[in-house]
């Protein structure tokens, strides 16, 4: 299966940023602060709806010719989709808590696989990790 796909992106100045549009991928389209950052959220949002129309068995259509389509800056943008699943497959943790802990999260119902991601995501919010 085909696991790489590249489609032209427009990028157009607004203010201090960039509004990034993929004409061939309806609807996909970010914008960055930075033309740097626009590039990487242009992947990452290609890359995103990619996986949608994969799973969900959408056909994708041919990119269009970069010499056809207008725009501040038109870029090819690479989307790897392994590279997504890479991120997303669950790893197995083992760990230990207080037992009092323990008997109190699961009093309340508590999923620890859900809490510890949402623990993680927050303690990480502001590193290079996060999503």
């Amino acid at each position: 299966m085909k696991t790489k796909f590249a489609y032209p992106a427009v990028f157009e100045k607004e203010g201090a940023g960039y509004f990034v549009n993929f004409p061939d991928i309806p609807p996909c389209y970010t914008e960055g602060k930075t033309l740097e950052e626009a590039v990487f959220m242009a992947t990452d949002v290609l890359e995103s709806r990619i996986e949608i129309a994969l799973e969900r068995g959408e056909p994708l259509p041919l990119p269009s010719d970069m010499d056809t389509l207008s725009g501040d800056k038109v870029m090819l943008i690479v989307a790897d989709v392994e590279n997504i699943k890479s991120q997303t497959r669950y790893v197995k943790k083992t760990l230990s808590i207080p037992h009092w802990l323990n008997v109190a999260a699961e009093k309340e119902h508590l999923n620890f696989s859900g809490v510890l991601q949402e623990a993680l995501k927050a303690r990480l919010a502001d590193s290079d990790y996060a999503h």
